[in-house]
This record gives C-alpha cells, structure tokens and sequence, in this order.
C-alpha cells in the first residue's frame, strides 16, 4: 500500500557487521515487530484514517477491564504497548492482521522514535556544551559554572528559554534518514546502520522515511 507504515520494536543493541568490500559498518540490532492492528480507525466515526498496533505480549491479569474489551475485539492476546499509525486515506489492513518486519527493505530510508536515555540533573556545560569558565588567573570553584544569567536593572529579570542546568534526556527523541542495512523477515529483526534513540531493551517505532 502507498501509506508510510510503521512498526514497533525493541532496541537489542550494536553491533558491526562487514560490507562486500570489508568495510565495517556500526548498525544497531532492532526486534521489529510482529504488530498485530488491533484497530482501524476511519473518518466517518474517527475523523482521520489510521491503525492501531500493538508489540509486546502481556498477561490478561495486567490489564484494565477497557484494554481487555478492546485487546478482546482484535482476538490477538494481550500487548504492553499501542501505538496508532496515521494513514492519509482508507488502507487495506484489516483489525487481526500482522505488520512484520518485511515491510522494510534494505537501503530504504526510516525514521525511528524512541525515548531518549535519562541521565538525571546535568550541568551547562554537559546539557548545552557551554565551554565553562577559565581555569586559572584566580578562577576558584566556577570552572563549570553557567556564568552570568542577566542583567541587573533591565530587564531585572532571567528571559524564559535560558540554557542552564536542569533536567537532561527521557524525552521523546526521532532520528531521521536511517539506512536500512538488512532485513531479517524469519527472526523479525532489522539492522539500522548508526545509532537510534533510547536505552537497550527500549520501545522504539520505525517508520518508512
């Protein structure tokens, strides 16, 4: 179908593997999917077209009452995760079919969602590489330090956005034009050269570019 699907997976880690011409190539092990559409949404009763699909087997017993209505409507089990795919018109997927990971192609381009990994309160110069101050000529105890955040007088005040120390990673973050190096349809696994978002063993959603 001509929609950009997607799917969702779990980032297993990285490895290299070795081009035709010996090179080595840093790729990123990727278990994608089977996601069975446990929805489809159309714009007569939703107002927009999309698929709903699911990834992660689960107990019956860690559901809500909805979940287990809706999971019981697919007749697909039960899944820790859903995510919806938006569609730009009517698809030809059906509630109960299965996205795998042979909807890729090697050398096709994607885009992958993960969330970030979370590294707790950092300071200026490791969140926003600030350089930090001098390290000699009398400099004590200011080295990483954001330095001066405003003025005094006008406009007596810090401007909302200012680059300081905070809060760093856990967040949404999407890689864009990622080569697909190879498709393992069989053992439902991908091999993305570079990096991806997220911490090994995290939720991730690969979308066609």
């Amino acid at each position: 179908m001509a929609e950009k699907l997607g799917i969702l997976g779990r980032k297993l880690g990285m490895t290299r593997i070795f081009a035709s011409d010996g090179s080595a190539v840093a790729v990123t092990v990727i278990q994608a999917g089977p996601c069975p559409v446990v929805q489809v949404k159309n714009a007569e009763t939703d107002g927009y077209y999309a698929v709903q699909i699911a990834f992660g087997a689960d107990k019956e017993k860690h559901m809500t009452k909805p979940l287990v209505g809706h999971f019981n409507k697919a007749g697909k089990g039960f899944f820790r995760s859903l995510r919806e795919i938006r569609l730009e018109g009517p698809g030809n997927l059906a509630v109960g079919d299965e996205i795998s990971a042979s909807i890729f192609a090697a050398g096709e381009k994607v885009k992958i969602t993960g969330r970030s990994i979370g590294k707790g309160t950092a300071g200026v110069m490791k969140r926003w590489n600030f350089r930090g101050a001098c390290s000699s000529h009398g400099a004590e105890k200011v080295h990483r330090s954001g330095g001066s955040i405003g003025n005094n007088t006008e406009p007596s005040k810090v401007w909302k956005g200012k680059k300081m120390a905070g809060h760093l990673g856990a967040r949404r973050v999407t890689s864009h034009n990622l080569e697909v190096v190879a498709v393992r349809p069989e053992d439902n696994v991908i091999l993305v050269r570079g990096a991806v978002p997220g911490p090994r063993n995290g939720l991730i959603m690969v979308r066609k570019q």
